[in-house]
């Protein structure tokens, strides 16, 4: 980081705008490296998170990857970096396959995710006509959450399976365990790491018995790989959010508050004592409108508030947020006393969920414990 980037404190930041505390990062990445290593299984960290190059190296294995990225832009971003092992972790439209094509020409080993008869033989047919494969993992659906072909679906997975086998392309099977989201306890994320690990093992075998191969079984997400009991036939667990965590990971018992590394930094820019208000400067434009801690058991309503140094506020939450303002209030009921937050003082803001609210900035301003200014500036990308 040169001079002229180095922020001396966080009270010279403009704000709103998002820290990344890299102490806590670098634990939560080698807290799953470390169990990772220990079911004997290869990480392929999904970096739809961060989307940022600098936090890639941090992640990886190396500096090719092996990494998941959820857009093509990602995917281009983080080949022009270097990374040429990526998983295309989301369906793939017919018409983007001229841009796997050509990331493909260019060296990177880009996997691309199929879950229908009509994906496969479109695939297939961009195939015939480049006249190079495009590699692919068929995606199944082990809970009910989202996309995937049925595990009891024999015909259908093996139809499929045919048509990417004859298109050079059969690479193998996938799923994504995202109803792990809504458990209830961290022995309900154990069993469905265990249905998530079973589904794609019996489908890599139901295509197996049917003569083709299927050399990859990628399974992940962050709550099932943290809790997963047996990775027995699976040969790579997908996760991304771990890398910074939230307070939904938090919620489920995946981590701790003190565990999580992105924050937003927002200012006090008003009162209203007789509501019981503080007024910020972080918005939903700074946070997302995400309220993924609705259904727990602790509701978060849209973050938890910090000091400028992350120390937490008891029962102080982002209550309400306009576009480019925040209501901070005390949680209904509590026992707590408002703090006395004067106009310009710095707060940070723990998000609900990192994803939605990283995707709002076009940086990290990186911070360390003890450490009175900014570390470095990192950039990060948006679009797809």
């Amino acid at each position: 980081m040169t001079a002229a980037t180095l922020t001396p404190t966080l009270d010279d930041l403009e704000t709103p705008c998002l820290l990344l505390d890299e102490s806590r990062m670098m634990r939560n990445i080698q807290r799953l490296g470390a169990l990772m290593a220990e079911h004997g299984v290869q990480l392929r960290p999904h970096l739809k998170t961060p989307k940022s190059v600098e936090v890639a190296r941090r992640v990886m294995s190396s500096p090719q990857g092996p990494a998941a990225v959820s857009t093509l832009q990602e995917a281009e971003q983080f080949a022009a970096a270097g990374v040429t092992d990526l998983l295309y972790a989301v369906g793939v439209a017919p018409g983007k396959l001229a841009r796997v094509e050509a990331l493909r020409k260019r060296g990177v080993d880009l996997t691309v995710v199929v879950d229908s008869l009509e994906a496969a033989r479109a695939l297939a047919a961009h195939v015939q006509m480049a006249g190079a494969a495009i590699p692919a993992l068929i995606e199944i659906d082990c809970d009910g959450h989202r996309a995937g072909v049925q595990p009891g679906n024999a015909e259908q997975l093996v139809a499929i399976a045919r048509v990417l086998h004859e298109a050079h392309s059969l690479r193998g099977v996938m799923t994504h365990a995202g109803e792990s989201y809504a458990c209830r306890s961290v022995e309900a994320i154990a069993d469905m790491a265990e249905q998530e690990r079973a589904a794609a093992v019996s489908c890599a075998e139901t295509i197996r018995g049917a003569g083709l191969l299927c050399p990859v079984v990628s399974v992940g997400s962050t709550p099932t790989a943290h809790f997963a009991r047996n990775l027995e036939g699976v040969t790579e667990v997908r996760a991304g959010v771990y890398v910074f965590f939230d307070l939904v990971m938090a919620g489920l018992g995946v981590c701790t508050v003190d565990d999580i590394a992105a924050s937003v930094l927002t200012t006090v820019i008003g009162h209203q004592p007789d509501k019981g208000w503080i007024l910020v400067d972080a918005g939903w434009m700074a946070m997302s409108r995400d309220r993924g801690t609705a259904k727990q058991a602790v509701d978060q309503l849209y973050g938890v508030v910090c000091d400028v140094q992350g120390r937490i506020y008891p029962d102080l939450l982002l209550a309400e947020t306009n576009q480019e303002q925040g209501i901070v209030k005390l949680r209904a009921a509590s026992g707590a006393s408002l703090p006395d937050l004067p106009l310009g003082t710095k707060l940070r803001i723990l998000p609900n969920h990192a994803c939605a609210t990283c995707a709002q900035h076009d940086a990290y301003e990186v911070v360390q414990p003890g450490v009175p200014g900014v570390v470095a500036h990192w950039e990060r990308f948006r679009g797809w």
